[in-house]
């Protein structure tokens, strides 16, 4: 009789071990699937926006949310204007202000990177290393927020565009869909919107005032700058013309 309850509990045990594996197969098998389906069809939706022009953005919407919460009206000010159609003044105080290595950099500023880590070590204002091509990953991919999750989704959004789009698409896009603004998004709403007239026709100045409120449009404004803002408007009005722009 003991050695039949022994072969009862050895085939329990089998069974058990049998089902486990099928279920943990079964799991790697939609695990699979799921990624090799995520990794398709990011790729197609990265390769569709380069010739089709994002119609909104995750961060549109939820400002907008968040302005109806806070009893505010619903805005979401754009206006698409090619790239042709931009100013140069902006796409040379966008790379001055934001990127200096945006036509030579892989979509990552190392250097940026590290200083940025050394300063946030020291205790120092935290700050990013952020270049236009992960601003742009993240503007038009992904959600705000600072997990390593998204940053690894950032990451990896970034070096699809990089890959599969030209420089003078990252900028157009990103001079599109950039915040710029309460309620305000790309080049041509925040000129209308500051300077009452086009993206076509800002000067240096102008420019420079939109790309030097970037780092905090919810606080800053470009029509009265703050004292830091223009310090700042003063550096990019500086070195505009070192940058060149993508063609």
């Amino acid at each position: 009789m003991a050695i039949k309850r022994s072969t009862k509990k050895n085939k329990i045990k089998q069974n058990n071990s049998k089902g486990k594996s099928t279920l943990w197969r079964k799991v790697g098998y939609y695990a699979l699937r799921g990624l090799i389906a995520f990794f398709v069809l990011s790729i197609l939706w990265v390769i569709a926006l380069r010739f089709i022009n994002p119609p909104i953005t995750y961060l549109m919407l939820t400002r907008g949310f968040e302005r109806k919460a806070a009893g505010k009206e619903w805005k979401i000010d754009k206006k698409w204007l090619d790239y042709e159609d931009i100013s140069d003044n902006l796409k040379r105080a966008a790379i001055a202000g934001e990127d200096a290595h945006f036509l030579t950099h892989n979509g990552f500023d190392t250097e940026a990177i590290k200083q940025a880590f050394e300063k946030n070590k020291a205790g120092k204002k935290l700050r990013g290393g952020s270049t236009i091509s992960q601003q742009t990953a993240k503007n038009v991919f992904l959600w705000p927020g600072r997990s390593w999750f998204r940053k690894g989704l950032e990451t990896y959004f970034t070096l699809l565009i990089e890959g599969l789009w030209s420089k003078k698409r990252i900028l157009e896009v990103y001079l599109n869909v950039i915040e710029m603004g309460q309620g305000v998004y790309g080049a041509e709403a925040a000129s209308q919107y500051y300077f009452h007239k086009s993206g076509k026709s800002l000067t240096k100045k102008e420019a420079a005032l939109i790309i030097a409120v970037l780092p905090s449009p919810q606080k800053w404004d470009a029509r009265r700058p703050s004292n830091w803002v223009n310090r700042r408007v003063n550096a990019i009005v500086r070195y505009m013309h070192v940058y060149e722009i993508p063609e």
